[in-house]
């Protein structure tokens, strides 16, 4: 009889041990697996949008000699386009907008550790760039052109052999005139913005300057300067926002705000501002 009680009881308590375990093992919550734990920690870890609303304010890296886009004017101001677009942004966000002049070409690694919150200063997406960053849309189209003096000698791209052609070092400008089969032909003068570029060829120390169209005809336009843009480009371009690679919640929420203003025409009127038309490509 005893032993009989002792049996049952015994027999009980493992059946609860294997249902307890066949339990645990069979669990079907999704947020046990590794991919949703992953998931959950990445959602919870992309804090970049609230950082920025906690803190108050956007810091926007730029090179501030880059017309018309983010420059600098006689009253050391910082302005241009994308400037008073960051600024309309800001206000919708409900925060201040930090203008953060830095070294165009150490810009990746000034967005990396943090100086700066993104780089938003008529920047062409490239390869590189797309691997190194989270690009938000194309905001604008532009072309990469030769711009000579008016009374130069230099009427085509074909008249530039043995030339002296300035360009600004770090951008895509570089990049592009440095893998054309024109490069060969002509001796490069790295200079550190488009302007001191322009300046340096005015003043007889190049022949050419390769830049954004974009910036040519604004300073072509606002100077008065006697100089001549080259039939033909080597390369079309887009111009991109750039954000951390983890901050995705950031890059949706300005870009969201971009369509916004797209849709109620204050975008098309900031660039009318500019350039006299909307010419931004914001969907």
């Amino acid at each position: 009889m005893k032993k009989s009680l002792l049996l049952r009881i015994f027999s009980a308590a493992a059946a609860v041990s294997v249902l307890s375990f066949a339990a645990g093992c069979g669990s079907s919550d999704s947020s046990s697996s590794p991919e949703a734990t992953t998931a959950a920690s990445d959602s919870a870890e992309d804090d970049s949008l609230q950082t920025i609303l906690n803190n108050g304010e956007l810091v926007l890296g730029l090179d501030a000699s880059f017309p018309p886009m983010g420059f600098t004017d006689e009253n050391n101001e910082i302005i241009g386009f994308d400037i008073d677009v960051a600024e309309e942004v800001c206000k919708r966000m409900g925060v201040e907008l930090i203008k953060q002049p830095i070294n165009w070409e150490t810009k990746e690694e000034d967005l990396k550790v943090g100086k700066i919150d993104c780089i938003w200063n008529g920047m062409s997406i490239d390869q590189h760039r797309a691997e190194a960053m989270n690009l938000s849309d194309a905001y604008m189209k532009n072309e990469m052109i030769f711009v000579v003096p008016g009374d130069s000698d230099i009427k085509s791209m074909d008249d530039l052999e043995g030339k002296t052609v300035g360009v600004q070092t770090g951008s895509t400008a570089q990049t592009i005139l440095e893998a054309s089969d024109l490069f060969s032909s002509i001796e490069e003068s790295p200079l550190e913005d488009n302007v001191t570029a322009l300046n340096q060829m005015e003043l007889g120390f190049s022949d050419a300057v390769f830049l954004d169209s974009v910036v040519a005809n604004y300073f072509i336009q606002s100077n008065n300067k006697d100089f001549v843009i080259l039939p033909g480009n080597l390369e079309s371009e887009e111009y991109a926002i750039g954000f951390r690679k983890e901050d995705q919640a950031l890059r949706d929420e300005v870009q969201k705000i971009l369509s916004e203003m797209k849709a109620d025409g204050s975008l098309g009127a900031i660039s009318t501002e500019w350039f006299g038309s909307d010419i931004t490509t914001v969907k």
